[in-house]
């Protein structure tokens, strides 16, 4: 199935670019001077907050603060985004300063157009500088919902002819949407959908069929009121045949806190109320049961050397209106890549339900997994 899967997936992955260097600027090459007198020629690419990034063919990007940059030119059109500005979607580039700059004096001048009087912006009262494109992208023209969306697509399986005639598949989706699309800008609301299942079927002549069911589906929309802070909704739905869950349904919102964000590294917090219903497959009275709880969780996204990347996501989900109800899962994946966007994915799955219902033969609480696959990324 990896090798199947391996075929599947080549041509699309034959069809990636990898990542592009900066584009050549068509006219003359900008210049950056330091407060020092070093002096680069390059492309100025983009400041954010206070700071400014430069490249050049030499030593390539270069990231530093306003306060070390005595001058900078640049005949490229850029958009200058003030920190009192409150940006809207469908934003025209008419309503922020925009065209070539020069800076000099801790001042961006900002020239619309040849022989026009350049309007001047305090480097202290800039947010951002941006390409006038990215502006229109960000801004003008925002992408659809349909649009921009990034993320893995997992897919593995297992297969066994023998007394016993053995099939297991499993499989993942992860989407993420956030806008700005661009990783450099703060970010404004997220969209995630993820998707995970695993079945399996095991059959020998003369006993009955041995199945194995396990789903899982969410979809969280965030929006940041600060760098750090955003109020979140989500939903999400499992199926567990192991344990008996025939649907667990779980819809609320909250808030959450982002620890850690670095180009190494990514820690979330959140917390939510939230309703929730369990529904089970050999259920007695009173078994299946109308909740209110919470789902207090934590993303964490570590990068290590040569490009692969772990990633972990633990929650505890407990019940008010009836303490016996909680449950609790543990996600760890760690991706390889080998080729491209293909990269080797293992995983492991554990689900703890504290509350399956009395059946036979009985139904464990822990449910554990370890899975393969290959992935392929898409952005």
């Amino acid at each position: 199935m990896l090798l199947l899967s391996l075929w599947l997936a080549a041509p699309l992955a034959l069809q990636a670019a990898e990542p592009a260097a900066p584009s050549k600027p068509s006219g003359p090459p900008d210049t950056i001077v330091f407060v020092n007198g070093d002096q680069l020629t390059g492309q100025f690419l983009r400041s954010v907050g206070d700071d400014v990034t430069f490249h050049s063919d030499l030593v390539g990007d270069v990231t530093v603060p306003w306060s070390k940059v005595r001058e900078l030119r640049s005949t490229k059109d850029f958009a200058v985004i003030s920190k009192k500005a409150k940006l809207k979607r469908r934003q025209p580039i008419d309503s922020v300063p925009h065209g070539s700059i020069t800076v000099a004096e801790q001042k961006i001048q900002v020239r619309t157009s040849e022989g026009s009087s350049p309007e001047a912006v305090p480097i202290k009262e800039a947010a951002d500088v941006i390409d006038v494109n990215v502006y229109r992208r960000e801004f003008s023209e925002p992408p659809s919902i349909f649009q921009a969306w990034g993320g893995t697509l997992t897919a593995g399986g297992t297969m066994v002819e023998a007394t016993q005639h053995s099939r297991t598949f499993t499989g993942s989706a992860a989407l993420v949407r956030a806008y700005p699309t661009v990783p450099y800008l703060p970010t404004r609301n997220k969209t995630t959908v993820d998707f995970s299942g695993t079945y399996g079927r095991i059959t020998q002549s003369g006993e009955p069929a041995v199945k194995t069911a396990i789903y899982h589906a969410d979809a969280e929309r965030d929006e940041y009121i600060s760098t750090r802070f955003y109020v979140l909704v989500q939903t999400a739905f499992d199926h567990n045949f192991s344990q008996s869950l025939d649907l667990q349904q779980i819809y609320g919102g909250g808030l959450g806190w982002t620890a850690m964000n670095s180009a190494r590294q990514h820690l979330d917090f959140k917390a939510t109320l939230q309703y929730e219903k369990q529904e089970f497959a050999q259920a007695t009275a009173g078994t299946n049961q109308d909740l209110i709880g919470s789902t207090i969780s934590s993303t964490y996204k570590l990068k290590l050397p040569h490009n692969t990347v772990f990633n972990q996501q633990i929650s505890y989900i407990p019940a008010y209106n009836n303490t016996h109800a909680y449950s609790a899962n543990e996600t760890n994946n760690i991706l390889v890549p080998f080729y491209k966007r293909l990269s080797l994915s293992i995983g492991t799955l554990d689900t703890y339900l504290n509350n399956p219902p009395v059946t036979t033969p009985p139904s464990k609480r822990n449910s554990f997994q370890f899975t393969t696959g290959l992935t392929y990324q898409i952005r």
